[in-house]
């Protein structure tokens, strides 16, 4: 599988929200992804499959840290491209996102977990790339 490689760092193929052509997924494997969030703690209720459902990042998207927008003004693909990397902001986002894999090892199947490493707790690696 060819990564596709989001401004945070994210690989948005390996991601289980990721619904764009030819990354489609059943209604059972979102309900099944909606079900994961809240399990590992990035949601805090049970969100529909329409919400949990992705195409791809954009700048008018919910971003807690606003990755998409920054990179868009800035005229960069990724913040790997930019020549404040890493600035505070994806420092921060880093380190959140890594907060969340003791409970993915604790709660996941290997399998779920080997989705969830490759989709997002490599995000450094793969803007260093």
């Amino acid at each position: 599988m060819e990564k596709i490689i989001a401004a945070c760092g994210n690989d948005c193929a390996a991601c289980p929200r990721y619904v764009a052509h030819p990354y489609e997924k059943s209604n059972e494997e979102l309900r099944h992804t909606a079900e994961l969030w809240m399990k590992i703690g990035y949601r805090d209720h049970l969100v529909t499959n329409e919400e949990i459902s992705c195409t791809g990042c954009k700048p008018e998207n919910w971003c807690r840290y606003h990755v998409v927008k920054c990179c868009e003004d800035k005229g960069i693909k990724t913040c790997a491209d930019c020549q404040e990397y890493p600035c505070d902001n994806m420092k921060e986002c880093f380190q959140v996102t890594k907060s969340f894999e003791p409970k993915c090892r604790e709660v996941c199947t290997e399998e779920e977990y080997m989705q969830l490493k490759m989709a997002f707790f490599e995000k450094e690696d793969n803007l260093r790339k």
